[in-house]
Formats: structure tokens, C-alpha cells, sequence
């Protein structure tokens, strides 16, 4: 039974990392832009400041609609290191096309879109794409999971040599110890 819990557990937190990964790792989208704006949020105390908040529109080759939020992440997480959210918003209207003639771009984007809780993938970088079909390889992620799964590796060997070589033996001498200690104590207590 603790087996079984120990693998739901461990499932679990697989499912949780893998979600993690998923959501702030970058995505790229191949959209027409169809539309930006900006909207203005309060915020829910009337004592602080609005904000406005930016959004591009686009829409997939096979017809689905896309929508961006563009705010800055600045230093904070996840690490884009993101100032340039006006350029990025004038870049966007200026690659605005229609169903007629249109002009295929890349969006890099972190995040998912809920409609429920009116969550958006913030865009990070446009350009232009060479068509509805181009191939993108996210060589980023490529790196960035090779590089994660040679850590958890070497993490996990590092473990595995400290409880071989310090714990094993460790456990050994005090088991060692801990059974004279008994035959001891129940000599003295007047035992066997």
C-alpha cells in the first residue's frame, strides 16, 4: 500500500513539473495578426493605480483565433527579461493582414490560454514567418530539457553514491551497536 502511494505521489509531482515546464517554457504560434489594442484595468482597490494592458489577435492557418497578452515580465519570473512590450505591440499592428492577403507571422509565447479565468500567453517576440507551413524547431527547449534531465541524472547518482558510501555504513555500525545496547540493557534490567 505505501508503494502504491509512493508512485501516485511521485506521479503526481511528475504531472505538476511537467505542467510547470509546459507553461513557462517557450511556445510558437504561426498566426495572421488580425487586430492589437490596449485596454485599461482597474485593479480591485479604488486606491491603486490603473494599468493598461496590451493584446494581439491573430488567427491560425486552419482558421482558430489566438489571442496575446503583451506585458512586460521585466526581472521578475519567469526570466524573459521582457522591456519591450510598446515595440512589440507596434511591430504587431504593422504586420496586421486579411483573409485576402496575408501575412504570416511567428509568435513566441509563454503560457496558456483559460477563457474561464480570462488568462491570455503573454507574446514575447514577432517575426515574420515564410509561410502557413513553416517548420519551427524549439532548440531552446531542446537545450534547456537535455541540460535539466543531465542534472536530475547526476543529481540522482550523487544521492544514490552519498547513501552508499555514508548512510550504508553509518546504519550498519549503529545496528551493530543498537543490538549489544538491548542485550545490555536487558542483562541489566535482570532479562535473558
Amino acid at each position: 500500500m505505501l508503494r502504491l502511494i509512493k508512485r501516485i505521489l511521485l506521479a503526481a509531482i511528475l504531472i505538476a513539473v511537467a505542467a510547470l515546464m509546459h507553461h513557462y517554457l517557450p511556445q510558437h504560434d504561426i498566426v495572421r495578426i488580425t487586430g492589437t489594442d490596449v485596454i485599461r484595468s482597474d485593479p480591485a482597490g479604488p486606491d491603486q493605480a490603473t494599468r493598461d494592458v496590451r493584446y494581439i489577435y491573430g488567427e491560425t492557418p486552419d482558421g482558430e483565433t489566438r489571442e496575446y497578452r503583451n506585458e512586460d515580465t521585466g526581472w521578475g519570473f519567469p526570466f524573459y527579461f521582457k522591456f519591450d512590450s510598446g515595440k512589440l505591440q507596434a511591430r504587431a499592428s504593422s504586420l496586421q493582414s486579411t483573409r485576402d492577403n496575408p501575412v504570416w507571422v511567428v509568435v513566441t509565447h509563454y503560457g496558456w490560454r483559460i477563457t474561464y479565468l480570462s488568462l491570455y500567453p503573454n507574446a514575447v517576440a514577432i517575426r515574420e514567418a515564410t509561410g502557413p507551413d513553416e517548420r519551427i524547431i524549439p532548440w531552446f527547449n531542446i537545450v534547456f530539457l537535455s541540460l535539466l534531465g543531465v542534472l536530475v541524472v547526476w543529481v540522482a547518482y550523487r544521492i544514490r553514491r552519498f547513501r552508499r558510501e555514508t548512510v550504508e555504513p553509518f546504519l550498519e555500525e549503529t545496528a551493530g551497536e543498537a543490538s549489544g545496547l538491548w542485550r545490555r540493557l536487558r542483562r541489566a534490567l535482570g532479562g535473558r
